[in-house]
């Protein structure tokens, strides 16, 4: 049974920071693109950034291009999303994502092959 677990997020100042975790477990980790995606009440669902399975190559979309930084550490089964110059607008339910693919180019963000249940992050002005 694949499991995905996020933390680490919480409530921070605009200009904060903030350092996501996701551990997988059922998974063969290294065999999967990994990506954050948020989504905030009332909006659509958004992506955030993707790393490659080496981890030699990422995507950032462009509202957090600069601030967010996406790694991992395949030998830990663990990926992380460090947060810098956090902006209220970044105040959403972030969830990590597997996909079924080595390359970030390929990622159908629309249809991960498994995500975690979230962990918030809130941004006050």
């Amino acid at each position: 049974q694949v499991q995905m677990v996020e933390s680490g997020g919480g409530l921070v100042q605009a200009g904060g920071s903030l350092r996501l975790s996701c551990t997988a477990s059922g998974l063969t980790f290294g065999d999967y693109a990994m990506g954050w995606f948020r989504q905030a009440p009332g909006k659509e669902r958004e992506r955030v950034s993707c790393i490659s399975w080496k981890g030699d190559s990422s995507y950032d979309e462009d509202s957090v291009k600069g601030r967010f930084t996406i790694s991992r550490d395949n030998a830990k089964n663990t990926l992380y999303l460090q947060m810098n110059s956090l902006k209220p607008d970044d105040t959403a339910m972030y969830h990590c994502a597997a996909y079924l693919t080595r390359s970030c180019y390929s990622v159908d963000w629309s249809n991960p092959s498994y995500w975690g249940q979230g962990t918030q992050v809130t941004v006050s002005s």
